[in-house]
């Protein structure tokens, strides 16, 4: 198979990152530089940046995929491939996949996908409580007000947002934990109290941390992960 191919089924990241890594000198096969178009042959060892890659186990291996993507700014989730800068594209999985929930244009951070439309259900499910915790930068100084009026609760979109957590990070910046995901919902909660939101990433959805993930970015869930974020549930 082509090596972008193998890189992209050791879920590492995907083929067209894969492409870009390889024009960078940065994929090697048996110590020599890879080019595109490279062949990747059974036994080959294949390296990234000096590190090996495996190839994920076949056996036993799951039905589904479930990936974990750093978003950039300016991708849209939506599964309309036609519409300009969609997060199907982006990520260029070989698999159909589709975004579990939504996290704005002018948002980054950890969003999850996945070829399992079963599941989808159960983690957006409010009563499931899971947490999304995100870090917001605002173009004025954070009070104590402020931040007890956001925990609170505030009415956009014609109703109260449940009570969530908040804690002072820097003199503009703040961090939120939210068990909803209405429509831009801590921008319309910041600018109730006359703040513009100037960046927002989210740095966690349940167990799932966004980590040292680089923007643009995805890897695969790892067993534990899926674990955690469906409890009582096997059929991955």
């Amino acid at each position: 198979m082509r090596i972008n191919k193998y890189i992209a089924d050791t879920g590492y990241c995907s083929r067209r990152d894969a492409d870009t890594l390889i024009e960078s000198g940065r994929v090697t096969i048996n110590g020599a530089l890879a080019e595109i178009g490279s062949l990747f042959i059974e036994g080959d060892e294949v390296r990234v940046d000096g590190q090996i890659l495996r190839a994920r186990a076949k056996k036993g291996g799951r039905a589904h995929v479930y990936i974990a993507l750093h978003k950039p700014v300016g991708i849209t989730c939506t599964t309309d491939e036609t519409a300009a800068g969609n997060i199907v594209e982006f990520v260029g999985h070989e698999k159909r996949i589709f975004p579990i929930g939504r996290l704005d244009k002018d948002s980054e951070g950890l969003i999850l996908l996945t070829s399992n439309g079963d599941i989808v259900n159960d983690i957006l499910r409010a009563e499931n409580h899971h947490e999304k915790e995100y870090l917001v930068a605002v173009n004025k100084a954070v009070t104590p007000e402020f931040l007890r009026g956001m925990a609170s609760g505030v009415r956009i979109h014609g109703r109260m947002t449940l009570p969530c957590r908040t804690a002072r990070i820097a003199k503009f910046g703040f961090k939120i934990v939210l068990t909803q995901g209405l429509n831009r919902q801590i921008r319309l909660m910041s600018a109730a109290f006359g703040y513009r939101v100037t960046q927002l990433r989210r740095v966690r959805i349940s167990n799932i941390q966004l980590g040292a993930l680089k923007v643009g970015r995805w890897r695969n869930l790892t067993d534990a992960e899926l674990a955690g974020l469906l409890p009582g549930r096997k059929d991955w």
